[in-house]
Formats: structure tokens, sequence, C-alpha cells
């Protein structure tokens, strides 16, 4: 049954249903709409070959919310003074107060509204004009890794690092203790009503998960702030960014518990979307940004000085770098930084040895300022 045909069968039940007529018609064919993406999804891994993970049924405890196709359909956004916070207009709800500022001002388009960990959020797309972001001129290399979060290599300062906050680490105990609270809860309900699925949920287990998901998303939240501050620092002062390609599914080990620490820490750290963002910043600013071939560089392998390979492959362990050639040394990440440095410069000459095809040189020029219209999407908090 395809999405049109769902939406015609909604419209007769709507003539039939009092409490579907209550509801707003395009946020019902929002929901249809997310329920054909799924099943669309499901089938092409089916076809694929691939896992086919079978939509899940959302109950209404584990419903993420609802979306709005039109500003003024619905849903309306009063903004307060100067964009900031402000009032949300929900048909069949009212208006609600809402705490936030989109970055840069435009006109709404839709809404989605989510509920996560016990708090609701209103996340709004507006179409604004697209205005480059502030960025310095200064050129860079950084190394990721768990000791240090960043090694940065710059010509003018020459290393600086940043680092790891470990949001999750310093939470480990009370996660622990909220989690085997959850489970002997579980267990006592399993107990108690004879079944191990479909057991009745009790207040005091209903409010013990919701406590260790607070914290959970406690944890994401000041994950996810650090990985935003940190990337619009590199892009802020930097205006042409060097680092590797990561493959965090190679990095982190499957099977065993002997590597679940350093699973875990990786996972924390969030490597990819924290690329991620520092590319996408970049291109929003105008910012040269590149990302070096691993395999082919190996900028944890090779000496920054020398330029050379070593004949005995370094381990993860090896946190110092002692070149047996040149006899250059220094931290590990210190030398990796630094080859991804040198790798930069190579691209930015336009040089044919960094494993890639040249490029052109970087002038420091920005791209040109009549850009098209942007669709940007910015989340406010409802108390």
């Amino acid at each position: 049954m395809s999405c049109a045909d769902q939406c015609k069968a909604r419209t007769q039940r709507r003539k039939n249903s009092a409490g579907l007529r209550s509801m707003n018609a395009q946020s019902e064919q929002v929901t249809l709409k997310r329920l054909d993406r799924a099943f669309r999804h499901f089938f092409r891994r089916v076809k694929n070959g691939e896992m086919p993970g079978f939509p899940r049924f959302k109950s209404l405890h584990r419903y993420s919310g609802w979306g709005y196709k039109t500003h003024g359909d619905g849903w309306k956004l009063h903004p307060g003074e100067s964009g900031k916070h402000g009032r949300l207009y929900l048909q069949g709800v009212g208006l609600v107060p809402v705490s936030g500022k989109a970055r840069t001002q435009g006109e709404c388009k839709t809404c989605e509204i989510l509920h996560k960990a016990g708090k609701w959020y209103a996340s709004v797309t507006l179409e604004v004009e697209a205005i480059p972001r502030e960025r310095g001129v200064e050129t860079c290399a950084f190394d990721w890794g768990l000791e240090t979060f960043l090694t940065v290599a710059t010509h003018q300062q020459g290393i600086e690092t940043v680092p790891n906050p470990r949001h999750l680490r310093r939470q480990l105990t009370e996660l622990k203790r909220l989690g085997q609270d959850v489970s002997r809860k579980i267990r006592m309900a399993q107990t108690i009503s004879g079944r191990k699925k479909h057991f009745p949920v009790s207040r005091h287990l209903r409010k013990a998960i919701q406590h260790l998901a607070r914290l959970h998303a406690k944890i994401a939240r000041s994950r996810k702030d650090f990985l935003h501050q940190t990337s619009a620092w590199l892009v802020n002062r930097f205006g042409a960014i060097a680092t590797e390609a990561l493959d965090v599914k190679n990095m982190v080990h499957h099977g065993g518990a002997r590597k679940r620490g350093l699973n875990r820490e990786i996972h924390a750290a969030a490597p990819g979307a924290f690329l991620k963002l520092t590319r996408t910043k970049a291109e929003e600013a105008g910012s040269w940004y590149e990302e070096a071939p691993t395999r082919t560089l190996k900028p944890t392998q090779r000496c920054h000085a020398c330029w050379r390979l070593p004949d005995e492959k370094k381990t993860l362990s090896d946190r110092w770098h002692q070149c047996p050639h040149c006899g250059a040394a220094c931290s590990r990440d210190e030398n990796a930084a630094r080859v991804l440095l040198r790798w930069l410069k190579m691209r930015l000459a336009g040089e044919s040895g960094s494993g890639r095809e040249p490029s052109e040189a970087w002038s420091g020029i920005r791209p040109s300022e009549t850009m098209a219209p942007a669709l940007k999407r910015e989340t406010h908090a409802i108390p």
C-alpha cells in the first residue's frame, strides 16, 4: 500500500471520525510519510541482501513526536525580542513558551515536535540567506585521539592540544548505579508477573527508567556542545584545515570484553560526528578542508622530518615516535599532526607527493557571497 493510498484512506476515515478531524491533517500526512519511508528502506535492504530490520512499532511511551509541513497550518512560531525565546502555537494545545534563538533569522517552513528523555523540543526549519561563517587565515592540521582529543600543528604556534573532556567516564559510576536499579526492578516485575515479556510496568520502574534516560541525555548534550564549540573554534581560527580520514567501524574491536573500555571511549569521543561538524562548518565558511588518505599516507607511522616509514610497524601502545633513520623524537600524536601539516602544505602547493591528485593552491579567497537560500534547522526547548 503506497503512501498516496494511505493518504486517501486517511481522508475517508477523517469524515467518519471526530477524533481524526480534530487533529491537523498535515501532521497526519507527515506521520504517514515517515511510515512509508521506513518501509521503503526496509524493502530496499531486503532487495540488496542486507540485514532487513523490520520497522518497529512505536507505542505511546516510545513515540518520538510529530511534525507540521506549513507554517501557519496547525502551528505558528511567535519569537520574542531579537528572535530570542517566544511562544509556539500548536493546534489542540495552544500557546506554549519556548526557549532558544535561531543563529540566522529567516522564514519558518516546517516544524517537528520531539520528545526526548522526558523533555519536549521544537525543531524548526528556516529558509535563510546563506551567510558565510567567519574564518581565520592560518593553516593547521590536527590528529584526533583519546589521550588528547586534538593535537593541532600550526606554522605560527607549533603544537597545541585540546584535552579530552571524557563526559561519559565522569558519569560511569552513576550510570552503573541507575542501570543496576532498573535491572533489579525489571527482574522483580518479571518474577511477580511470571512473564519475561509484556509484564506490567510499575510507577517505580518507569521512574527509574526516566532517571537513567535523563542522565544519558545530559551526557549526550554535553558531548554535542563540546563538539560544536571545538569545531567552531577550528573554523573561526584557521582557513586551511587537514586531518586524516577515520574509519570508526574498523577502529572498534568487535567481540571479546578485553577491548570493551577502548570501544566505549572511542564511541564516547564521537570522532565521526566531530569530523562531520568540522567539515560542514568549513564548507559554510569557505575554508579549505582536507582529509588525508590514511592507508596511503600513514601519518602515525611516517616520520614528519625525513618522510620515511619505519622498518617495524608501531603498535597502538607505542606512544613515543623515535625515527631510526633521522633520529627525530616526539610524541606519537605530535608526529602525526606534523605529518598531516606537511601533507597539507604539499596539497596547497599542488605537489603530487601526497598520495592523491594535486589540486589548486589555496588562495585564501572566500567563495562568492551570492549564494542561494539555504534551509537551516534550529531547535527550541519547550519548558
